[in-house]
């Protein structure tokens, strides 16, 4: 047994917000403002789980902070980790959710300070988060014709 047991990844979800469920045909992308090692890379849009919350909730929270919507979440985009969460550097894992605006307008208040929406067919428009860009990938093929 190690002496130092690993720590289970810190928890956080994202969604990939798209503007129709059934048929999407642009993809919401927010640009980090901090850490200032992140500052200006663009991202899904979300945030770590609180203790005690599920993912959902933690979810819909995230993205009433970060945009002042509601979202209605559909399926989760699965990542390379055995629970089907992407990892993000060695301390999180991260559970990517399909989610399409069901109130309000999305605005970069907390976090961000500019939030675009990107065709399917240009989604590498925007300088992506290194560890972003696999699921840009899995989104990208999972939607694109």
């Amino acid at each position: 047994m190690s002496p130092h047991p690993e720590k289970a990844p810190i928890e956080v979800v994202a969604a990939a917000i798209v503007d129709d469920l059934a048929e999407p045909s642009a993809l919401l992308a927010a640009r980090r403002t901090e850490p200032p090692e992140l500052a200006g890379g663009w991202e899904f849009p979300g945030g770590k789980v609180d203790p005690g919350e599920d993912l959902a909730t933690a979810l819909h929270r995230e993205i009433r902070e970060e945009l002042g919507v509601t979202i209605a979440v559909a399926d989760r985009i699965d990542g390379p980790l055995d629970d089907g969460r992407w990892p993000l550097g060695t301390a999180y894992a991260m559970s990517v959710f399909v989610a399409t605006v069901t109130d309000g307008v999305p605005a970069p208040i907390e976090d961000h300070d500019e939030l675009r929406w990107l065709r399917l067919d240009d989604l590498y428009a925007v300088r992506w988060l290194p560890a972003d860009l696999p699921i840009i990938d899995a989104f990208a093929a999972r939607f694109r014709a």
